[in-house]
């Protein structure tokens, strides 16, 4: 497979990643079983099942996107970002779910998927699809030349960055004028609602706990108007942020809550 020439060879070190802080106990949230625990009665278990019907089921995101400024200041008025042929670039690949989407709608010329995490961008590189390329490097200092992709996206990244505003700003150098600079994020203070039934739970319980770990509280930037400030320093044109209703199905509260104790986030384990 040909790799694209505004890839660097050399990658940039990669920082550290910030801290997640894991101190809330599943005690803080009285009636929730945890992994392995004994459900208690039959009639407990199925209040409990009553209680999973009542949850807001949805998850919402919050998607903002911008252009790269032509020379002169005219309007946009590019190719659709999913032309095919274009050149992509994935910024916080993970395990290459976005990548592998865009590579199977899009279409695109060359695509190249980075990430801090060796084990996420091994299991990109597993699971990734033609033309796809994945490697180490850091969102706040790309292995790629300036204006040498036509769109930059990034999916549920951005708000665990410790300088996200460096990451846009880089997201714009390395775009071509006119191209396309666009990222999501979960709406962690309105549209998460089973996380959001959570956190007033515990903010009733143990208000201290809630007040340090709590999304909607740590994740100011994932809120509409931080996101459009965030895409206007980076000097980038025609801003829009908008909504996407994402639904979230569950077979039974299990389903929802044993990927809570897995460590992958601050509640609760």
């Amino acid at each position: 497979m040909e790799i694209p020439r505004h890839i660097r060879t050399a990658q940039p070190a990669c920082s550290s990643t910030p801290q997640i802080h894991r101190n809330l106990s599943v005690s803080a949230c009285p009636h929730i079983p945890t992994r392995g625990a004994n459900r208690g009665s039959t009639a407990q278990w199925e209040g409990d099942r009553a209680g999973l019907r009542r949850v807001d089921r949805r998850g919402r995101v919050r998607a903002v996107h911008g252009a790269v400024e032509p020379p002169g200041g005219r309007r946009v008025r590019g190719p659709p970002a999913c032309a095919p042929g274009a050149h992509w670039l994935d910024v916080g690949c993970g395990s290459g779910a976005l990548a592998s989407t865009v590579a199977r709608r899009c279409r695109p010329r060359t695509l190249l998927g980075v990430g801090r995490s060796a084990g996420f961008v091994a299991a990109a590189r597993a699971q990734g699809s033609s033309p796809a390329l994945f490697a180490r490097a850091d969102a706040q200092a790309l292995p790629v030349g300036d204006a040498a992709v036509d769109v930059a996206v990034s999916g549920l990244v951005l708000n665990f960055l410790p300088e996200p505003g460096a990451a846009v700003a880089e997201a714009a150098r390395v775009v071509t004028p006119g191209g396309l600079v666009a990222a999501y994020v979960w709406d962690y203070a309105e549209g998460m609602g089973f996380l959001r039934h959570f956190w007033d739970a515990v903010t009733a319980v143990d208000p201290s706990s809630a007040a340090e770990l709590d999304e909607g509280r740590r994740f100011p930037l994932c809120r509409p108007a931080p996101l459009r400030r965030l895409w206007s320093e980076a000097a980038l044109v025609e801003v829009e942020v908008a909504p996407i209703e994402v639904p979230t199905r569950f077979t039974d509260f299990a389903d929802l809550w044993d990927p809570l104790l897995a460590g992958q986030g601050p509640a609760p384990g």
